[in-house]
């Protein structure tokens, strides 16, 4: 099943809750701005889809991904025209310099879904969809990730995850011009973390429901839960210390948690073959 449209429109997807914060998706932000396809792209235009009631969300991607590529280009993509227009007038207001935002700043606003129409033929390097695929059934995960797939620049990638009200507790998967996903990444907020399986709650809808004994992605995260009550020890010289002996953990018994520069921040990738759906 492909992803519904709105009557009379050639969008395709269907208007979400719209749910945003301030530096709700920071985590991501990060990882985006040290993603060598950022870093290496010819034109680096990134689309910040569904980015809900505020276009907040696209002017704080520009914000972090400008100090990597000072040339940034972010648009936030929204099918609900009420949504668009709010943005547009936040942009005037950032132009003006009402804002803590730099007036220069790369970003505007357009009506679209998951086709990414973009003028003038433009195709991104980065498509982030946040908080989107959540509110969908798992049966249109595939067909949305192909469309946007289609969408991307040579070399680009979609990223698509989920995350919390606060943005402490973040999933994403990365995919490639395939459609097909590379890897899955967990980020969370160390400090007031209680056990990493709270990112079950908050895992990409293509998980979410996979989380059952028998699948891979419940393996991973009984076995980090797991790690996480033996090193309980640690804990006394800080959450980190006990996330880092955490993962050390899993990594000597052989889960492919690699990417230690990241574990600081409270961040595991692993490929999507050690979480992806059985049969």
């Amino acid at each position: 099943m492909t992803p519904e449209n709105p009557p009379g429109s050639r969008t395709s997807g269907k208007i979400t809750r719209g749910t945003t914060n301030t530096n709700r998706l920071r985590r991501v932000d990060r990882w985006i701005a040290r993603h060598p396809v950022l870093r290496r792209a010819d034109d680096p235009l990134i689309v910040d889809l569904g980015y809900g009631a505020s276009g907040v969300t696209a002017f704080e991607l520009e914000s972090r991904l400008r100090r990597a590529r000072p040339d940034v280009e972010v648009v936030g993509l929204e099918i609900d025209p009420a949504r668009v227009q709010r943005a547009v007038a936040q942009l005037a207001d950032v132009r003006a310099g009402r804002t803590s935002f730099a007036p220069d700043a790369r970003v505007s606003f357009a009506r679209g879904g998951f086709e990414v129409p973009l003028a003038e033929g433009r195709r991104p390097a980065v498509i982030r969809a946040f908080n989107v695929l959540r509110q969908y059934d798992e049966s249109d995960v595939a067909g949305a990730w192909a469309l946007m797939a289609t969408r991307l620049a040579r070399g680009g990638i979609v990223v698509e995850g989920t995350c919390d009200e606060l943005g402490r507790v973040c999933t994403w998967i990365e995919l490639g011009e395939d459609a097909q996903p590379r890897s899955l990444t967990i980020s969370l907020r160390l400090a007031v973390l209680d056990s990493p399986g709270v990112a079950a709650e908050r895992l990409p809808k293509a998980l979410i429901h996979r989380n059952v004994p028998g699948e891979r992605v419940h393996a991973l995260m009984a076995a980090m839960d797991a790690e996480w009550t033996r090193a309980v020890a640690s804990s006394a010289f800080g959450a980190e210390q006990r996330w880092r002996v955490t993962l050390e953990a899993m990594a000597a018994s052989g889960w492919p948690v690699g990417g230690r520069a990241r574990w600081r921040l409270g961040e595991v990738t692993v490929p999507w073959d050690c979480v992806a759906p059985a049969g």
